[in-house]
């Protein structure tokens, strides 16, 4: 396992080429588990289940992917994790929502140690936040897999243009907000995110990563 870290934004397709060969490379043996922790230029995705309707003013590029779920929005300030995992190794039995639910579990535990309760909530994929404006969604949700082994992952709002969601229906979620760590108050930058995720993993997936360049 190790964690690789791009300090520059990452185009989308680049991202996805480089999961694919990751993916493949970890199927055949011949590389180690990663987590890829990066941020992307403005853009918005759509999983296998978004509805068009959804799309509501594309102000950036719209890219097409095979996780799942619905439409979501990236871009500077907001921490993507892709976790590639090779689930047959892990799990005696390859259990993809057992795998989901440790994902949203890793994200609740990062997010406790800076001071915010993220919580699951049935039928609302992502972990969301209780506010006096009420719930929001701070982290999103969408994986893929391919022969078992795991590929896209997770992304938290630390800073982000949150006006930036306004062009889709985040998630097909229209009743709730999104919101981020700073617009919580909580002054925690990437760096700080970054060490909670690595810090609380083993609790959650049982092995610690090593860090990359």
């Amino acid at each position: 396992m190790e964690i690789i870290t791009s300090k520059a934004f990452v185009s989308y397709p680049e991202a996805v080429q480089k999961m694919e060969a990751r993916v493949a490379a970890i199927h055949d043996g011949t590389a180690a588990e990663a987590i890829w922790l990066l941020e992307h230029p403005p853009l918005y995705t759509g999983g296998t289940s978004a509805d068009p309707a959804d799309l509501r003013d594309p102000q950036f590029p719209v890219y097409d992917t095979g996780r799942g779920g619905e439409y979501t929005y990236h871009g500077p300030g907001q921490r993507v994790a892709y976790v590639m995992l090779n689930l047959k190794a892990r799990q005696q039995v390859p259990d993809i929502k057992k795998y989901v639910w440790q994902l949203e579990e890793w994200v609740i535990l990062s997010l406790a140690q800076l001071g915010v309760t993220g919580e699951r909530r049935p039928g609302r994929v992502g972990i969301w936040v209780v506010t006096p404006e009420g719930e929001k969604k701070i982290a999103a949700i969408g994986v893929r897999i391919r022969h078992w082994v795991t590929f896209h992952g997770i992304a938290v709002n630390v800073n982000p243009d949150l006006s930036h969601f306004g062009g889709i229906v985040p998630c097909g979620i229209s009743e709730y907000g999104v919101t981020s760590l700073s617009d919580l108050g909580i002054e925690a930058g990437m760096e700080a995110l970054d060490r909670a995720l690595l810090e609380n993993w083993a609790q959650v997936f049982g092995d610690n990563p090593a860090v990359a360049a």
